[in-house]
């Protein structure tokens, strides 16, 4: 079954309800206005203006996170096919990857690994529904610390936004 977002509004505020499986899991995006009356989602962290790319072949996911991330001063590239990603890659354009596992034609890991040999200094983290990756994460990639750059859905913008920040900022 495939994944699905809606965004719907409750007591005057968005709720983003994410479905993964059959299993809906409810997200609350709180909106503010601000001074410039432009609205933004309210988190615990401040990010710089980093550039990040987001492959996932679920659209509803990308949408979510591109719109949650870029009010959130992120600068999001979304991609729902990995192999499109990789052809429209170029080396420092990006400072972040967030990648899917489990992509048809080209997995999260095999376009890392491609990347890399394009852009060895671009940071990335996997995102997966499923745990069984793991294994292939850490033996594919020891060098990555496992807490930062491993995330499991359903994911809420706040954390998602909080983990970039703190790869982004070591």
């Amino acid at each position: 079954m495939k994944n699905t977002a809606l965004l719907k509004k409750l007591s005057g505020f968005p709720v983003t309800l994410l479905s993964s499986h059959g299993q809906f899991y409810s997200r609350d995006i709180r909106v503010l206005q601000n001074e410039s009356k432009h609205d933004t989602f309210q988190t615990s962290v401040q990010a710089k203006k980093h550039r990040v790319m987001i492959v996932d072949d679920e659209q509803d996911i990308t949408t979510v996170f591109k719109i949650g991330l870029e009010n959130n001063q992120f600068i999001v590239t979304t991609f729902n096919d990995p192999l499109e990603a990789l052809s429209k890659f170029r080396p420092g354009v990006y400072d972040l990857l967030i990648l899917d596992i489990r992509m048809p034609g080209l997995n999260g890991f095999q376009l890392y690994s491609k990347i890399r040999d394009i852009d060895n200094k671009v940071k990335v983290c996997f995102l997966t529904a499923y745990d069984e990756s793991r294994g292939e994460f850490r033996s594919s990639f020891p060098f990555l610390e496992e807490v930062k750059c491993y995330l499991k859905k359903p994911i809420t913008v706040r954390d998602l936004v909080k983990r970039l920040a703190d790869l982004a900022n070591p």
